[in-house]
């Protein structure tokens, strides 16, 4: 019930806003072209999902994320395990794997072009590359985590590395990876979209550009509100999740 309440109140938030923003254009007579107001918006997403228009971006742009996310949890977690098993080998790899991070991605793009392509893959690739660090970090500090003493007990009743991992470590981390995880999701959605920017003809972020040189801002804030949309629900679909594995 105070869920739901609270759901409530943050939805009259927003419509709040809503109007605030529909009142205050017609008020300042603002231009279309400079702030349009939410009717207008609401009008270009109605159109555009009546024409069909949205429809192969959305499904560009879902895949993108998707395949993204999986790749990047993947070896991201992956590697944490790998390096959470050994202190020598992750002092050898750490300065390396920051090092990747700290460089700018979106430097990286026009190189992405030139090795991949256009399309699907370098959007892939880029959104992998970022969501890769919070799932290696997050990892990393949940076997951190573990209690001493519960890992002396498993290393008295003659548990392996793996058991320890498989049977404590994880257990014990597994809010830490699902909070690696949520960061790595918004965090896809943010590569993936900039990715289209620059590397695809398709997707929600080529629509932006696309809207920017048409000067068509309604446009422009329409796919904005979709990638907001999909964004939230794709959080709370995640949380959902993580509270029935708890």
């Amino acid at each position: 019930m105070k869920r739901l309440l609270d759901a409530g109140i943050s939805a009259a938030l927003g419509l709040g806003l809503l109007l605030a923003w529909e009142l205050s254009t017609g008020w300042w007579q603002l231009s279309a072209l400079v702030l349009p107001a939410p009717s207008q918006i609401a009008r270009a997403l109605g159109q555009g999902f009546a024409t069909g228009y949205w429809w192969p971006h959305l499904a560009q742009t879902l895949l993108s994320v998707g395949l993204g996310l999986a790749a990047g949890a993947a070896l991201g977690f992956g590697c944490g395990l790998l390096l959470g098993q050994s202190r020598r080998l992750r002092r050898w790899l750490t300065p390396y794997l920051v090092l990747s991070q700290v460089t700018p991605k979106l430097a990286l793009a026009p190189l992405f072009i030139v090795w991949f392509g256009f399309g699907l893959l370098p959007t892939v690739v880029m959104t992998a590359l970022i969501c890769f660090f919070p799932l290696l970090e997050n990892t990393l500090s949940a076997l951190d985590q573990t209690d001493a003493r519960q890992l002396e007990l498993f290393r008295a009743l003659g548990a392996s590395r793996w058991q320890t991992l498989w049977r404590l470590q994880l257990p014990a981390g597994r809010h830490t990876l699902a909070a690696g995880l949520r960061v790595a999701l918004v965090l896809a959605w943010v590569g993936a979209v900039v990715s289209e920017f620059i590397s695809a003809s398709h997707g929600l972020g080529a629509v932006i550009i696309g809207a920017q040189g048409s000067m068509d801002t309604a446009l422009m804030f329409a796919a904005l509100a979709l990638i907001a949309g999909l964004g939230i629900t794709s959080y709370a679909l995640l949380g959902a999740l993580e509270r029935r594995w708890h």
